[in-house]
C-alpha cells in the first residue's frame, strides 16, 4: 500500500497539476482580473483621463506615497490574502523609480511568504488546514513530491499561481530558511521587474509619463 501511495505521488503529472480545483480557480481569477484591467485600460485611454486635474492628484499622491503602499500590499498579499500586487506594481511603475519599485515590492512579498513559512513551522498542520482544505495540503505535497524547488520557482515567477500556498508547505516541511529565501525573492523580484517595465511603457502610452 505504501508503494502505491508513493508511485500515485511521483506520478503526479503537470496536467494533473493543472485539474486542480484551486489552481482552475487561480487561473480563472486571473483571466478575469486580466480582462477587466484591459477594459478600463480602454477607457482610459478613450476618455483621456490622464489630462484631468483628479489625475493629477492622484499621480502626486501616488508619486509621494506609491512605495510605502506597495511595500505593505505585497506583504499582505505574500500571505494568503489575494489584492493583486502584480497589477499594483503596473500601476505605480509610471510614477516611481522601476529599480526601486521591483525591490520594494520582491522585499514586501517575499516578507509576506517568510509569515506563512513561519507559522507553518511553528503551528504546522492544524494551522495550515485553517488556512486551506486538508485536500488541497495533500495536493501541494503531492506537488512537492514530484517537483521540489522547481515548482516553488516556476509559482514564483508567474503571479497568477499561488505561490504563497507553497511557502505553508515549506514552513511545514521545515525547508532551509536560506534556500526559501532566495527562492522566494529572486523570481519575484524577476516578475516585479517585467511588471515595472511594462507599466512605464503603459504608462507612456497612456500619457501618464
Amino acid at each position: 500500500m505504501a508503494t502505491q501511495t508513493q508511485k500515485q505521488k511521483a506520478d503526479y503529472s503537470l496536467s494533473d497539476l493543472l485539474k486542480a480545483s484551486w489552481m482552475r480557480s487561480s487561473i480563472k481569477l486571473a483571466v478575469i482580473v486580466t480582462v477587466a484591467a484591459a477594459i478600463i485600460i480602454w477607457l482610459f485611454k478613450i476618455f483621456n483621463i490622464a489630462a484631468t486635474p483628479l489625475f493629477a492628484d492622484l499621480s502626486a499622491f501616488l508619486a509621494n506615497y506609491g512605495l510605502a503602499g506597495v511595500f505593505l500590499v505585497t506583504i499582505v498579499a505574500g500571505t494568503i490574502v489575494p489584492l493583486g500586487s502584480p497589477a499594483l506594481v503596473v500601476a505605480a511603475s509610471p510614477f516611481t523609480d522601476p529599480i526601486l519599485l521591483m525591490i520594494v515590492a520582491a522585499t514586501g512579498f517575499t516578507i509576506g511568504m517568510t509569515i506563512n513559512y513561519g507559522l507553518a513551522y511553528r503551528f504546522g498542520r492544524p494551522y495550515i488546514e485553517k488556512r486551506i482544505s486538508a485536500e488541497h495540503f495533500e495536493e501541494l505535497k503531492r506537488i512537492w513530491t514530484k517537483w521540489g524547488w522547481i515548482i516553488y520557482v516556476i509559482f514564483g515567477l508567474i503571479p497568477v499561481l499561488p505561490v504563497e500556498l507553497l511557502a505553508f508547505l515549506c514552513g511545514f516541511l521545515k525547508t532551509h530558511l536560506t534556500t526559501f529565501l532566495l527562492l522566494s525573492f529572486v523570481p519575484r523580484l524577476i516578475t516585479f521587474a517585467i511588471l515595472a517595465y511594462f507599466g512605464q511603457h503603459l504608462g507612456i502610452w497612456l500619457g501618464v509619463t
